[in-house]
């Protein structure tokens, strides 16, 4: 599968939410649902289970990915990816991946 990074430099083609939504899977929205219910400690539903992709124009996005500060810079910039803006790396960038390496080992290979 091609990647699809985020803004931030998350694949959106590995996301479980994305996948769901472009392959319209139910099953995989409830597992879904149920496994991130457990790890975020949130009450998700498999309806809440969709998402179009970081670098979509449209308003399907899952949870924080819909607000997210990263995105919202880099739409405002604009930047297709926070390694493309002149202020990479910033400090809200830097404490995400300080999280998530796998997405600052993406944009690095940008």
């Amino acid at each position: 599968m091609e990647k699809m990074i985020a803004a931030c430099g998350l694949d959106c083609a590995k996301c479980n939410a994305f996948i769901a939504w472009k392959t319209d899977d139910n099953a995989l929205r409830a597992k879904t649902a149920g496994e991130w219910a457990k790890a975020y400690n949130f009450a998700f539903t498999p309806e809440m289970i969709n998402c179009s992709g970081c670098l979509e124009a449209d308003d399907i996005k899952i949870g924080h990915c819909a607000v997210c500060e990263m995105r919202t810079c880099a739409q405002r910039k604009p930047a297709e990816t926070c390694a493309s803006c002149g202020s990479f790396p910033c400090k809200t960038v830097e404490a995400f991946h300080a999280q998530v390496p796998e997405a600052a080992q993406n944009l690095k290979s940008l």
